[in-house]
This record gives C-alpha cells, sequence and structure tokens, in this order.
C-alpha cells in the first residue's frame, strides 16, 4: 500500500500484545511489508503489556513514551485485552493511546464490551493469510502514518520544537514556539 506520493517518517513504536507465536509472525511480517516492522515492541500478554507501559519489571529502563498505536489480542493468559483496555483508558498517561484489538473472537459481547471501554477499533483475524496480512498492513499505515495523534501538553518555558506533519504526498516542517 506504500505509494511513491506517501512518505513514512518519524514514525514511533507500536506495541503489539499477542500471545500466539503465529499471529505474531504474520503481523510483524505485514508491518515489515510497509517498513513499520522495526518500531514494532512485542510482548505475549497483559501483565507484560501493563509492565511495558508504566516501565515495570523488565521494561524499567525502557527507551521511548507511549506506543503511537497499541495492537492488543483480546483472549490472552494473565491479563486478558479488555482488562488492559480498561487499565488503559482510565490512566490519564496512557487514555489517549490508540488501542485496536486484533482478536479471533466474533462475539457481540465481546465486541460491544470493548467499545464500552473505549476501544478506537475492533478488528476480527482474517483466517486466510494473505487476507490477515492486508488487515494488519492497512492498520498500520493507518494508525502509524495517516493518524494524527494528540500531542502532550505543552510544558511552560519549552524550546521550540520543530514537527513533522505528513499528509497523503506532502511533508510540512512546523515550527512550533511555546511561551
Amino acid at each position: 500500500m506504500n505509494t511513491p506520493n506517501m512518505e513514512v517518517t518519524h514514525i514511533k513504536n507500536i506495541l503489539l500484545v499477542e500471545d500466539d507465536q503465529r499471529d505474531v509472525e504474520l503481523t510483524l511480517a505485514a508491518l515489515e511489508e510497509q517498513n513499520l516492522a522495526n518500531q514494532v515492541f512485542v510482548v505475549h500478554d497483559g501483565a507484560q503489556a501493563l509492565d511495558y507501559l508504566y516501565h515495570r519489571g523488565k521494561f524499567t529502563d525502557r527507551s521511548g513514551g507511549n506506543p503511537i498505536l497499541m495492537l492488543l489480542d483480546l483472549k490472552m493468559p494473565k491479563v486478558d485485552g479488555l482488562e488492559v483496555l480498561k487499565v488503559i483508558k482510565a490512566d490519564e498517561q496512557l487514555k489517549n493511546i490508540p488501542v485496536v484489538m486484533l482478536t479471533s473472537s466474533r462475539e457481540t459481547p465481546d465486541l460491544n464490551e470493548c467499545y464500552k471501554h473505549g476501544v478506537n477499533a475492533y478488528v476480527v483475524k482474517p483466517v486466510d493469510f494473505s487476507d490477515f496480512m492486508k488487515a494488519v498492513s492497512q492498520l498500520g499505515i493507518f494508525w502509524a502514518a495517516i493518524n494524527h495523534p494528540p500531542l502532550p501538553p505543552a510544558k511552560e518555558e519549552a524550546p521550540a520544537q520543530t514537527s513533522e506533519v505528513i499528509y497523503l504526498g506532502k511533508k510540512e516542517v512546523k515550527n512550533e514556539h511555546t511561551t
């Protein structure tokens, strides 16, 4: 889906929370096709996802801020995806992270509960390999390259910052000054 006019730069990290290694490999392959794979961090259950977000346990010294996107499986060991979603959306520092539930569940109660608790999108994993690859590629492009996430609040007396805003086919550099 990368077109010559679509420039993908300055993509922050994506957090993939998936317990099925096959689905991890397929998701990474699909994101790699769009040059997004070097920005993906993988954890295998909800407890690890929360440790990653809160810089706890083995993630105490991880660098970087919040992911620009979380791809979250619903049915996982330790802490399931719905519980992770509830924690994220209840936390002022995390609630703006876009969360895409990437699940095999087609159950209406699961879908409704996820939207009730603030999921940004609910995607049922396609069974067909090529459909799976296409769906994940489109998710990665939209959330990491096209979508504009909210910016963190400006701090007092912050120095001028330069940021890139990517529009389909155009690159614009803005100088932002805060006083």
